[in-house]
């Protein structure tokens, strides 16, 4: 069996070598993007006089084909072909000969892999980044579509205070803001190219990696070259953000899930969006969201494992470095699949708006209402909380209704009565950024701006 550095060894690799080596099983996904970047490379090497015309001819040809064969399914790998680098250089040097033979002048298939690995990434995050603007824009059509609906606010999973269901969708609506924003950042820290650093050290060669940066629309070129074949922060950034999406993705899962209980009652599934049980005929199952919870075990289990493999390395490439590829797969895999089914859940579910007003107009949701009214008639806010907790704790023990209670207080004036009525507490949420109607109404309007902004790519 032959390999790219056969000419140092007297025999051949051992099977068992080859078994636990290979990863074409796994990289051949970034065949487009080391097609790519071996077209850049070989107008490069025209540039430098390492190649003639007709022979960067000849090679550009031989990666055309390539990748039809590729995107056809026609392409023939070999047991020989130990990554997808290998199996389309073999595959060209077939096809294009001597010229071929050239094609890895100057290239290393350390700042190979890495510049195939950014190219990808870059192209991956920005199709998770898409997905999450679609579930923002589910956010906001939901947001819209109920207007004024209100539910319970919740802390330590009891009820605290009513607030708009418009703003509480608009709070995951933000989390995936920040989740844009920090994709952004670190697409614009992993768009630099490596090509050019050679196996670490650089070249003898004249080569210009400026200007095969920019052949392949990279910003920035690597300042160091130990730096760009050994650096993989840009796959523990991806890594992290993707975690982190997951952990947003599972804390909405959480809620849907507990929503469409017959003890919450607040949302029903539809049933494409849905599963039902072998055994129980009654079940509807949220299945996605579960999943989706389930999952980000997963996401946060590929970043923990990359950064214990990276912390141990030496500069600058170490074989170790292959293991960046699988859990970054895995996790863009993930992440698009739930994003994706998390929206179409979403979209599909019905709000059952009459029980969230039910359960968020219960007496008690208005405590911190009859708190602050004592305190806007001068009496400090601990000894409010004391009165109003007293009148709360007598009416569930002895079974009063908490508005007679007030209405026999002495403490409270004509008209506190009526901060019990329905409806009436999540009105008083008025500072900005607050769950009222006239602090949601901006916080709306803002939130629809930014979506705007950033599907027309502002």
């Amino acid at each position: 069996m032959s390999t790219l550095w056969h000419g140092r060894f007297e025999g051949g690799p051992a099977e068992e070598l080859m078994a636990f080596t290979v990863s074409l099983p796994f990289d051949r996904r970034l065949a487009v993007d080391d097609i790519a970047g071996s077209r850049a490379h070989v107008r490069g090497l025209c540039r430098a006089g390492i190649l003639t015309e007709a022979e960067r001819d000849a090679v550009l040809t031989a990666l055309d084909t390539v990748e039809a064969e590729l995107a056809s399914g026609s392409f023939t790998f070999l047991d020989s072909d130990e990554d997808i680098h290998t199996a389309v250089e073999r595959r060209v040097t077939d096809l294009a000969g001597a010229a071929g033979a050239k094609l890895h002048t100057g290239r290393s298939r350390n700042d190979q892999v890495a510049t195939d690995l950014r190219l990808f990434t870059r192209r991956e995050l920005r199709a998770i980044a898409d997905r999450i603007l679609g579930l923002q824009q589910v956010l906001l059509e939901r947001a819209r579509e109920v207007g004024d609906a209100h539910l319970p606010g919740y802390t330590h999973l009891q009820r605290a205070q009513p607030v708009l269901l418009a703003h509480h969708l608009l709070a995951h609506g933000w989390a995936l803001a920040r989740d844009l924003d920090r994709l952004d950042g670190t697409i614009a820290r992993l768009d630099v190219s490596p090509l050019g650093a050679g196996a670490l050290a650089g070249s003898s060669l004249p080569l210009d990696p400026a200007a095969v940066a920019a052949d392949l629309g990279f910003a920035s070129v690597f300042d160091n070259s130990l730096d760009a074949v050994s650096d993989r922060d840009f796959v523990a950034e991806a890594l992290f953000d993707l975690a982190l999406i997951g952990v947003h993705l599972s804390r909405l899962a959480e809620e849907i899930i507990l929503w469409s209980t017959d003890e919450f009652g607040f949302l029903r599934l539809d049933d494409a969006y849905s599963t039902g049980s072998s055994m129980l005929p009654q079940k509807k199952n949220p299945d996605i969201a579960e999943l989706t919870r389930g999952k980000t075990g997963r996401l946060i289990g590929n970043l923990t494992g990359l950064l214990a493999m990276l912390k141990g390395l030496p500069l600058a490439y170490n074989r170790d470095l292959q293991e960046d590829k699988e859990p970054l797969f895995d996790s863009l895999d993930t992440v698009a699949l739930a994003l994706a089914a998390m929206t179409g859940l979403l979209a599909s579910s019905t709000f059952r708006l009459d029980a969230m007003a039910a359960a968020a107009d219960a007496e008690t949701s208005a405590a911190t209402d009859l708190a602050e009214h004592l305190v806007a008639t001068g009496v400090p806010f601990r000894d409010a909380h004391a009165i109003v907790g007293a009148l709360v704790r007598r009416s569930l023990d002895e079974g009063i209704a908490l508005r007679d209670l007030v209405a026999a207080s002495p403490e409270f004036a004509d008209g506190a009565v009526a901060l019990l009525d329905r409806g009436v507490s999540v009105t008083r949420r008025t500072t900005p950024g607050g769950a009222g109607p006239a602090a949601v109404a901006p916080q709306l309007a803002a939130f629809a701006a930014a979506v705007a902004a950033r599907a027309a790519g502002e």
